[in-house]
């Protein structure tokens, strides 16, 4: 294991490297771009991102125990599978521009006001997660759990696919459209046409 260093990255560019050529001693990284970076299967446990962005890159399966995301945006991004419920919840702070994030897990995250927009979000898991005010604008929310979800405010007008129980789950003052209806009531067995 690689002795983490006292002076954080600042302001640097990392571009096309593999996460097995991307040196973590650092431990901390301020204002840095990655861009078409590999990182998937990546071990950034216990690393702190602040305001950085991923832009292209590949974090399917990314291991983030501990780490610490701080305004940090993802676009174009495939993300499979990233188990975000495990990253340190102070200062969380994240969105996302059209992103693979299939079968990525949320749960029991504050996520208020994140913004999800164009990404395919299927099978991702927001059991627990406080989602008041986020945005999901043209995301696909096939398979998507939503359990015991706080989801006051939030905004899905432009989102599809989604299936919403409203019994376990918050939905005060939550937007929809009435394309989106069918979402909120196909666990009821009604059909509407």
């Amino acid at each position: 294991m690689k002795k983490k260093s006292m002076e954080p990255v600042t302001g640097k560019v990392f571009e096309r490297i593999a996460s097995g050529d991307f040196d973590t001693s650092a431990g901390v990284y301020e204002g840095c771009r990655f861009v078409q970076c590999n990182f998937a299967q990546a071990g950034f446990s216990g690393l702190v991102f602040r305001e950085c962005a991923f832009e292209q890159c590949d974090l399917s399966m990314a291991r983030l125990a501990g780490a610490s995301l701080q305004e940090v945006r993802f676009s174009d991004c495939k993300l499979l599978g990233v188990q975000f419920g495990e990253c340190r919840k102070l200062l969380l702070e994240m969105s996302f521009e059209r992103c693979m994030m299939r079968l990525a897990v949320f749960v029991g995250l504050d996520l208020k006001n994140t913004r999800f927009s164009g990404c395919d979000l299927q099978e991702a898991d927001f059991t627990d997660a406080n989602l008041v005010g986020a945005l999901f604008d043209d995301c696909d929310l096939r398979l998507a759990i939503f359990f015991h979800a706080n989801l006051e405010k939030a905004d899905f007008r432009t989102a599809f696919n989604f299936s919403i129980p409203p019994e376990s789950n918050r939905l005060r003052k939550a937007k929809f459209s009435l394309h989106g209806l069918p979402g909120l009531l196909d666990g009821y067995g009604i059909e509407i046409e």
